[in-house]
């Protein structure tokens, strides 16, 4: 089977990461193709898989016709020259573009909605053109996979599919071997990591924090992007930056995790993301907003806290609580990672999207491409996708 990978952005990212597993995990059971927007983490670490990728350089994150136009045509060239089985589109400028070129083309279209481009956060164009477009998008998809019940609720309550086509597929991540150890810091090391942008709420995390001066602590923020420099100034007036690092982009975030003792993540609007589940990996407690999917992976008061958006008084009460009690932390670190191993992981995530391509694909046709052989080898070993 030929499955083609179609994304906006190659920036690291939760939706990145997410498309790079599926590549990761499915490069020695099918061909893939990776196409995207631009060059960057995702186009990088595929050709170092060894996997071919293909860039588009009109496909664009803002909304912009005549280029939205010119992506289109490149696309549909595209996939004539390409000829895959499945079109498997990630995000929402792609999953539009993707499915028209796919159905000028006769190809079959998967779309995974990481989160949905009138949900909370997006802007009031996207907003306004979102919901029809995904309506009308959705009639040239085999299946949509949301990637958490909430987006899948959502869906259904604005009518973009029948409930038939929507298949929740929670996000899995492949092992490894750093782990944490919550209760070994004599001063307990928070984390965040997350890209610097409107979505994501650090300055909230600094203000929960600023009314915890008088506990011992610190602070790393992994990530960059456009809000970076006003939540340094903010920590700067919080009085707080020499309890706080900044360490940009990094590629040890796992090394990172395992020396911390508490993951935090402050956000106005999420969809699944997949920095908890690696810290529930590592074996971290987790204090996070509660919206959308993050429900769906932190169990309140068993594997970490669920505070209500925009909440600092409660983010402050449960970071006083992982803060104070060296015990609670391991227990919930504890916790987070049995969860992690029976719900979160690669191969569980690989077993369904899997089940999502054949179906996508007529039986007569699905038999020919999978039928034989033997068994998956992301199946194999545990943890080797």
């Amino acid at each position: 089977m030929h499955v083609c990978y179609l994304i906006t952005r190659s920036e690291m990212g939760g939706s990145q990461t997410h498309v790079l597993d599926l590549v990761r995990g499915f490069r020695s059971r099918f061909q893939l193709t990776l196409v995207t927007g631009e060059e960057g983490f995702l186009t990088v670490e595929s050709r170092r898989l060894g996997i071919e990728t293909r860039v588009v350089p009109n496909l664009v994150q803002p909304l912009r016709p005549k280029q939205d136009l010119k992506a289109l045509r490149e696309l549909t060239s595209l996939l004539r020259e390409l000829q895959p089985d499945v079109l498997h589109c990630h995000t929402s400028k792609a999953g539009v573009i993707g499915r028209v070129a796919a159905r000028a083309t006769g190809v079959r279209a998967v779309f995974t909605a990481h989160t949905w481009s009138f949900a909370d956060g997006t802007s009031r164009l996207w907003k306004l053109v979102g919901t029809p477009s995904e309506r009308l998008a959705a009639r040239w998809t085999e299946k949509i996979i949301t990637v958490s019940d909430s987006n899948r609720a959502l869906a259904l309550q604005k009518q973009i599919a029948r409930a038939e086509k929507l298949v929740t597929v929670h996000n899995g991540i492949g092992d490894s071997a750093f782990r944490a150890r919550p209760d070994r810091n004599a001063i307990p090391q928070i984390v965040m990591v997350a890209r610097f942008a409107p979505q994501k709420n650090q300055q909230q995390l600094l203000e929960a924090l600023a009314q915890l001066r008088d506990l011992p602590f610190r602070l790393s923020f992994v990530g960059d992007g456009p809000t970076r420099a006003t939540v340094e100034a903010a920590a700067r007036q919080l009085q707080l930056a020499e309890r706080v690092d900044f360490l940009g982009t990094r590629m040890d975030t796992e090394r990172i995790l395992s020396e911390s003792s508490i993951f935090a993540l402050a956000t106005n609007w999420e969809g699944f993301p997949i920095t908890i589940l690696e810290a529930m990996r590592a074996g971290l407690p987790v204090v996070a907003t509660d919206v959308d999917g993050v429900r769906e992976a932190v169990n309140d008061g068993v594997t970490g806290f669920l505070v209500p958006r925009q909440d600092t008084c409660a983010l402050c009460d449960r970071l006083r609580l992982l803060i104070n009690d060296a015990t609670l932390r391991a227990g919930m670190g504890a916790a987070g990672r049995k969860a992690y191993e029976s719900e979160f992981t690669v191969t569980a995530m690989l077993r369904k999207v899997e089940a999502v391509y054949v179906s996508a694909v007529p039986e007569s046709e699905s038999e020919l491409l999978v039928a034989a052989g033997p068994a998956p080898p992301y199946a194999q070993k545990r943890g080797s996708a």
